[in-house]
């Protein structure tokens, strides 16, 4: 088996096993179950008061900073109304515990309902904000909490132009005044107000708190991509699983596991999901205790956000900000609110993965080119372009060098009759020839391993960012984040019924148009090369394309056009350096002997004479 062979096979095991590692780490996400419940008698059951939370000076203190009840039913309700965002706002708690995303539907389908982000207590996978005060030392009377039911003043709808005013006051003379702003996007400001009117000084905290009820339905469950919390504290980032809160430390009284961390200059909080999140972000600058934990009881998730007390004298005013982002995680808006507003590292709530300095630019670059282009799927085939490009200058090296072996096989075949069967002189004087004729024989591997990492991270990227979902490229391509939904099971569309479900086994056999496109475009590339004369190596040839086009038919559309892309493109450029360097390839000859290799003609037997060569048949001169 000459080198250049060798090589090739290596690569193409080392690609097939990394393939079967990512099957078996990153196996694709099961369909979500389909709750038996409905939201309507879907109960919640009652939440324990939360009666120690780490206190505001780091140590533990007796009070609550709120129980998680049901909010009243006939609590009025305040609308919620912007270009992007519609809902409501109860009332009792002032609880932020409405929100649908107006630009966002749940399919592709016509008259689709839009995303619901937030739903109040009581209902399926239950996801809601509020805000309210605790006590320090010393006594504050009542406090307004997630059940206090405010007097609106002012506006009737909270909108871009109108914010909401409410106030309520205690049985100690405390006036507790909330403005909840709403900008052009997904970010709430809300901003608590209290007057001390009483004789005696007094001591409160702020909190805010994210709740949400048991895990979502939808759940991928999958490696590649974090659901659960997301936190920053200080610039240091952390990602929780939900399972990671239930195995915590039970640091609260009443024994409910938590993750706390204190927060002296920046940070945020809150729970990210696969295209959506909710977080959120105290004033920079001021100290917080960060808390996620978990109640096993009532499967409960809450993420808090809890102020350091502060003294307030007799008549004077305590005014505290936090805010509250609830929306999709759009790579634009979230940087805006990153750089304008100074959210720190905000971006990086966006799951980027290990490979967080190539999938980022990786991108950047997708992102401008589908801004320039205005097409997803033409975006991905310009920024294979540029990848090419970038790895052209290794390309160009390893084809030449591929070419160079290809010169250096009438020397090969010499060596081989020289030394016979010694192999470690065929090793030695194989190496001497390469190192005299400037040859590495290990160059062709190279585009192939740089491949890998920049495969991951486009696949990565496509999963995980809201811009590629239900992204369309053309015709039947209307989600380039899913497979393709076509199949030969219907023959892509002209038999009059549907294609199998796209997860199931039937969709990994009865594959779509791109796979099929993918496996060609392998097939060709391969064919570029003459089969191996050994008849293994020609056998795992042949079957490499087809066996990847099936491996990887269920993979996101926007990936197999990726690599079709990168496949024609590669073809292309080593056609024209095989050219350049003298070696026409013989595709159709390539092709014709893939499917029917000539025989030997029959060798003589030893004594023999040949057809032709026998006394009495003189040879023709």
């Amino acid at each position: 088996m000459d080198d250049q062979n060798k090589n090739l096979l290596l690569a193409t095991a080392l690609s097939f096993v990394v393939i079967l590692a990512w099957f078996f780490f990153f196996p694709p996400p099961e369909a979500p179950v389909t709750p038996t419940t409905t939201p309507e008698v879907a109960a919640e059951g009652t939440i324990p008061t939360d009666k120690a939370v780490v206190g505001s000076e780091g140590g533990p203190t007796a009070v609550a900073d709120g129980v998680a009840t049901n909010a009243p039913a006939e609590a009025p309700r305040v609308r919620i109304d912007t270009p992007l965002l519609a809902g409501s706002i109860s009332l009792a708690g002032a609880r932020i515990d409405d929100l649908s995303l107006k630009e966002y539907q749940e399919t592709r389908e016509p008259g689709s309902e839009n995303v619901t982000l937030l739903a109040r207590a009581g209902r399926e996978n239950a996801i809601y904000a509020y805000f309210g005060w605790g006590a320090g030392d010393g006594a504050a009377g009542d406090l307004p909490g997630p059940d206090t039911v405010w007097t609106q003043v002012g506006s009737n709808a909270l909108t871009i132009a109108d914010p909401v005013t409410l106030t309520w006051t205690n049985d100690l003379g405390l006036t507790f005044t909330r403005s909840i702003v709403i900008d052009d996007a997904y970010m709430f400001t809300v901003a608590d107000r209290v007057e001390n009117r009483s004789a005696d000084p007094a001591s409160l905290y702020s909190y805010g708190v994210i709740e949400r009820k048991g895990v979502p339905n939808d759940l991928k469950n999958f490696f590649i991509l974090h659901e659960g919390i997301v936190r920053l504290t200080d610039g240091a980032l952390e990602e929780l699983d939900y399972d990671d809160i239930e195995d915590a430390p039970p640091v609260v009284a009443e024994g409910a596991p938590a993750e706390v961390a204190e927060v002296t200059e920046t940070g945020w909080i809150g729970f990210t999901d696969h295209y959506w999140q909710t977080i959120l972000i105290p004033e920079r600058g001021r100290a917080f205790t960060s808390v996620a934990k978990h109640y096993p009881g009532a499967d409960i998730y809450r993420t808090v956000a809890r102020q350091r007390a502060e003294a307030l004298a007799p008549g004077a005013t305590l005014e505290v900000s936090t805010r509250l982002f609830a929306g999709p995680k759009e790579w634009d808006t979230i940087r805006d609110y990153q750089n304008a507003t100074d959210v720190d590292k905000f971006v990086d709530s966006i799951d980027w993965g290990w490979f967080f300095f190539l999938t980022k630019p990786i991108f950047a670059v997708l992102h401008w080119l589908n801004a320039q282009i205005g097409n997803m799927g033409l975006a991905i085939i310009g920024l294979t372009l540029i990848i090419k490009a970038i790895l052209f200058p290794l390309a160009r090296k390893s084809y030449i060098s591929m070419a160079r072996m290809k010169e250096l096989q009438p020397e090969m075949e010499k060596l081989k009759e020289r030394v016979g069967d010694d192999r470690a002189r065929m090793q030695k004087e194989m190496m001497e020839l390469y190192k005299r004729e400037k040859v590495n024989p290990a160059a062709g591997c190279l585009p192939i391993v740089m491949q890998i990492p920049i495969f991951f991270s486009l696949y990565k990227v496509i999963f995980v960012t809201i811009e590629l979902r239900h992204a369309p490229f053309f015709g039947w391509l209307q989600d380039l984040s899913a497979p393709d939904p076509s199949s030969i099971f219907n023959l892509y569309g002209l038999l009059p019924y549907a294609a199998p479900e796209p997860g199931s086994l039937m969709a990994l056999i009865f594959i779509g148009v791109l796979p099929l496109l993918l496996g060609i475009s392998m097939w060709l590339q391969q064919k570029l090369n003459p089969a191996p004369t050994d008849a293994t190596q020609a056998m795992i040839f042949a079957w490499m394309p087809w066996v990847f086009m099936f491996m990887l038919g269920s993979f996101a559309s926007g990936l197999i056009v990726y690599w079709i892309a990168n496949n024609t493109i590669t073809f292309t450029q080593q056609y024209i350096i095989m050219r350049s360097h003298g070696h026409r390839p013989d595709l159709f000859g390539n092709i014709r002997s893939g499917f029917g290799r000539k025989k030997a003609a029959p060798t003589a037997a030893k004594g023999t004479p040949a057809k032709g060569s026998g006394p009495g048949k003189p040879r023709k001169k």
